[in-house]
């Protein structure tokens, strides 16, 4: 684990105002990085484990969209030493500037500027809340004061062929860690000097000499057409005027990692990418590894018990193969194959679920089958009952189902047999 003792003073805000429009349902009812994963976690968890591992402990957490159930979490779940100056504060929008609500990330800063200047930090490392993954910022912070840079970009290596998705860093071939171009989604990138099959995809981490974050936000709020975004107004300034450096994740080293969890990020922006997030978890040998204990993932998930598989005789058997279950939940004489089950769900007996994830507080009847479903929390499944297996069927019982036929039922939406 890292230590931010005796370097300089860090000052962590996380970006968690996201609405999340293409995760909905999920986010119908709460913001986008208080969305459970793997179990027992929201993906807050993921931003916020981080930065404490890396030795920071001063964190304001910027909120606006349906942001109850994040601030609940947060208040109940990150509880730092306020005796030694730690803290995790959530700070909603607050019309300091005017009557808009945040206008953008950049913005965001901007009307939050009274933590900067109450804390004064040396740096202000500025971070995604909606990403899983592990990284040492100190790492990164080390690199950006070596260069002097304006900004550093943290970035993640991706195939070429991907570049249309991301907001994409071109590099100067004379010196590899400062960004020549920054532009978003282009159709014709530029592959990297010693990899020209891969680019470097912005990963929405940002370090900054607090002084000059505030005199970039300053300015970017007068600016006539800007669209106060962090990746599309502020890096590019910076850009352009020499003082853009990239960070390049492969680097980063994490205490425990594997050779097969090294460099994992997903930014679970879509339905799709959250579902395979959570179905990396649960092989033997997972492609993000939960277990890793030297860097752990802190969460909260209350005073439960263990998790319990009852029966087992007369085609009558509790279990689960290949999946996480967590705690308070009951496997009553059920089958689960290759899936993520959260706190408190009960499933009753001869029920088969296989490569699905069920949220909190789920209750799923007997003799009920389910495939490839997200159940959010609450959800009550009756006895008998089929999803994922007819499609057709299940749009028409108001189910979300996608391209690629993974069906998702909302927080606490009825399900009919």
């Amino acid at each position: 684990m890292a230590s931010g003792g005796k370097g300089p003073k860090v000052l962590a805000i996380i970006l968690a105002g996201g609405e999340g429009k293409r995760l909905m349902p999920l986010t119908a009812d709460r913001a986008k990085p208080a969305v459970p994963f793997g179990g027992i976690y929201r993906l807050i968890d993921f931003a916020l484990s981080n930065v404490v591992n890396s030795g920071y402990r001063q964190i304001v957490v910027l909120t606006q969209y349906k942001s109850h159930s994040l601030d609940r979490h947060i208040s109940k779940t990150w509880r730092l030493s306020t005796q030694l100056g730690n803290y995790v504060a959530p700070i909603p929008a607050q019309q300091r500037s005017g009557k808009d609500w945040y206008l953008g990330s950049a913005d965001a800063i901007y009307q939050s500027l009274n933590t900067i200047k109450d804390e004064r930090p040396d740096i202000v490392a500025v971070l995604g809340a909606d990403h899983v993954y592990r990284m040492d910022f100190s790492q990164m912070i080390d690199q950006h004061r070596e260069t002097g840079a304006g900004v550093t970009v943290a970035a993640i290596r991706q195939p070429i062929s991907y570049a249309d998705q991301f907001g994409v860093i071109e590099v100067d071939p004379d010196n590899p860690v400062k960004i020549h171009r920054f532009r978003e989604k282009p159709t014709d990138a530029v592959g990297l000097p010693d990899a020209p099959h891969e680019v470097l995809a912005s990963m929405g981490n940002y370090v900054f000499d607090a002084d000059v974050l505030v005199d970039a936000v300053t300015k970017d709020h007068d600016l006539e057409g800007s669209k106060h975004d962090m990746g599309g107004d502020i890096v590019p300034a910076f850009v352009s005027q020499g003082g853009g450096y990239v960070y390049d994740f492969k680097k980063n080293e994490v205490d425990g990692a594997t050779d097969r969890d090294r460099g994992y990020w997903r930014d679970v922006g879509t339905l799709e990418s959250y579902y395979e997030a959570n179905m990396d978890l649960v092989s033997v040998h997972p492609v993000f590894n939960l277990y890793n204990y030297d860097w752990p993932l802190f969460t909260s998930y209350g005073a439960l018990p263990p998790a319990k598989f009852v029966h087992g005789h007369h085609n009558r058997f509790g279990e689960a193969l290949n999946s996480i279950v967590s705690p308070g939940t009951v496997i009553s004489g059920a089958r689960i194959t290759g899936s993520v089950v959260g706190p408190k769900v009960t499933v009753h007996s001869y029920t088969e679920i296989s490569d699905s994830v069920i949220m909190d507080g789920v209750d799923i009847g007997r003799s009920c089958q389910i495939r490839k479903t997200i159940l959010d929390k609450d959800v009550v499944v009756p006895e008998g009952t089929s999803i994922g297996f007819d499609l057709d069927h299940d749009r028409a019982r108001g189910f979300t189902v996608t391209d690629t036929g993974l069906v998702v039922v909302g927080k606490g939406q009825t399900v009919t047999p």
